[in-house]
């Protein structure tokens, strides 16, 4: 008997929790004019991590969030630093707060959430990134501005030059902190911070928690409210993965087959170097597919002008690198594909999680070879689950013997799939012959 009861006052509960209503915007304790500009883009109610971290926001408390891509996670640090920021005017060359991106990309995707929910409200804002014109960004400071956002090395440029001083500073955000440490910007960020007031709000937000980023966030923060909206490693349930394992010089061809099987509306292809973004586009190019590159070698006017034709529908591809497409926000990627694994097992998560966002489904296939062993099992590790295994008509796939092979000889010494050191994503390399055809 005492187990029926508890049956049903389950049941009850679970029913409850059916019907209780959701968390609205309105809930959050948000002004009313930034309330009318988060209506009219359409939104109403908040992701976990925006429902967790904007109360937090407002009492003033540091936060130390974690969340993995396509969460929501930038509007929980705008929307709340935009009311906090309401009613005072920036002095000339004193930002009153201060964003760090830690690429270009990123950057813009939080200016473009500055502009889409104030646009009732008086505040300012600056970019200071790279490709852009200086004078133009010096012009801008002098106006005064009350939210800077910044990637490292611009910003560094133009406090030397006596062009920004960042005394007046009140609110600090350190964005993709991993994505810092993998990008050698910890020193300069470390130099930023120090110029600031002690007494400040710091917001400090990574997609994975390690050893080295808990580390920074200890001395950044203090008694920081620490929120975790998922798994560091967890891939969405919305996103239908698969991975298949062919020969290596038939990884261009199973691409191929893979893009003309599957109802792409649009896709993000990853490479590992720039190098290789450059042969595969000229490859798809060739075979007739609606293509564009990006990578960091590229003139930033290329980047923002493929950016906005893969954006418009003007190109159904991009094959792009890591450091590239961070950043990149696309409403309704239907697809992903990993040409290559990532060299670090966390890039896969952030990978895939460009698709299937906002309770869409997705789809993520990743290509790999034997010489992959190593990364793939890194992968499975930290994700705690096998991609399931996939076939590709007319291309014989590697057996898990071969696999099971080649990760035992990647223990007795390092091959192309073994570990590499962090931050290289970008770098040059040379690839197998065989891999170059087609």
């Amino acid at each position: 008997m005492a187990a029926e009861d508890a049956a049903n006052r389950e049941q009850d509960e679970e029913a409850e929790a059916e019907q209780a209503p959701r968390t609205v915007f309105a809930d959050l304790g948000l002004s009313e004019l930034l309330l009318k500009g988060v209506e009219d883009v359409g939104y109403l109610h908040p992701t976990p991590i925006q429902e967790q971290a904007i109360p937090i926001v407002l009492m003033g408390r540091d936060v130390l969030g974690c969340a993995q891509t396509g969460t929501g996670k930038t509007a929980s640090f705008v929307l709340p630093m935009m009311d906090i920021l309401a009613g005072s005017r920036a002095k000339a060359r004193m930002p009153r707060s201060l964003i760090l991106e830690p690429t270009r990309e990123l950057a813009l995707q939080v200016a473009e959430n500055f502009v889409k929910y104030g646009q009732h409200m008086k505040l300012t804002h600056a970019l200071l990134i790279g490709g852009e014109s200086m004078a133009e960004q010096t012009d801008a400071l002098n106006q005064g501005v009350d939210v800077l956002i910044a990637t490292p090395g611009r910003l560094l440029d133009l406090f030397d030059r006596g062009r920004v001083m960042l005394a007046d500073c009140k609110v600090l955000v350190i964005d993709e902190a991993d994505r810092m440490l993998d990008m050698g910007f910890i020193p300069d960020v470390e130099r930023i911070v120090s110029m600031l007031p002690p007494l400040r709000q710091t917001l400090f937000f990574s997609a994975t928690m390690a050893p080295e980023i808990r580390k920074l966030a200890d001395a950044f923060l203090q008694n920081p409210k620490e929120i975790t909206v998922s798994a560091p490693a967890s891939v969405a349930t919305t996103i239908t993965t698969g991975l298949a394992i062919v020969p290596e010089g038939e990884k261009r061809r199973a691409l191929r087959k893979l893009l003309r099987r599957e109802p792409v509306q649009n896709a993000l292809i990853f490479c590992n170097r720039k190098r290789d973004v450059d042969v595969l586009y000229k490859s798809l190019t060739k075979h007739g597919f609606s293509v564009g590159a990006l990578h960091g070698d590229l003139a930033q006017s290329m980047r923002f002008a493929t950016l906005e034709k893969f954006k418009n529908n003007e190109l159904q591809l991009l094959v792009c690198s890591d450091v590239a497409a961070r950043g990149i926000d696309i409403g309704g990627l239907s697809h992903v594909f990993n040409f290559d694994l990532p060299f670090h097992a966390e890039d896969y998560v952030h990978r895939i999680g460009r698709t299937g966002r906002a309770g869409r489904e997705g789809h993520a296939y990743s290509i790999a070879t034997a010489d992959d062993a190593k990364l793939l099992a890194a992968i499975e590790s930290l994700t705690g689950r096998e991609i399931p295994r996939i076939t590709i008509e007319g291309i014989d796939p590697v057996s898990a013997e071969e696999m099971t092979e080649a990760l035992e000889s990647k223990g007795r010494g390092r091959g192309r799939g073994g570990a590499r050191p962090a931050g290289r994503e970008e770098r040059g390399g040379r690839r197998s012959d065989k891999d170059a055809r087609g």
